[in-house]
């Protein structure tokens, strides 16, 4: 029901920036989470950045922090990962995604749990080169 659609990716150097956009299109209203995730090939699916959209309240993977920011406009259609200080290992496939699930009290790992989401965007390519 929900639509994302994900923008922003391309090659960089490393050390460089990127700033992903995710866009939300169609039945939004029960979205309680959006997050980042990245997929290298032959790798499993993981966990960047989750955001709780109702107050803004975020998560990162040990892996980003510091680095990425997850963040979303004031219409809250629109999520988005400014990746800073970006390293080679963060080549990936980045997926948007939405989820429908309860309210959790509070901001944890399971933010990062690819089960949590209900639906998906179709990728964006960020390639970080040496």
């Amino acid at each position: 029901q929900v639509q994302l659609v994900e923008s922003g990716g391309g090659s960089v150097q490393a050390g460089g920036s990127l700033r992903l956009s995710c866009a939300a299109f169609g039945y939004t209203y029960s979205t309680t989470y959006m997050g980042w995730f990245r997929q290298a090939p032959g790798k499993e699916r993981e966990g960047v950045a989750g955001i709780y959209t109702n107050d803004g309240r975020t998560y990162y993977a040990d892996s980003v922090k510091g680095r990425f920011t997850i963040s979303q406009d004031n219409a809250r259609n629109t999520v988005y990962l400014q990746m800073n200080s970006l390293k080679p290992e963060d080549t990936a496939m980045y997926y948007c995604a939405a989820s429908r699930r309860v309210t959790i009290p509070t901001m944890g790992p399971i933010i990062l749990d690819v089960t949590l989401y209900n639906d998906w965007g179709q990728g964006t390519q960020v390639t970080v080169s040496s």
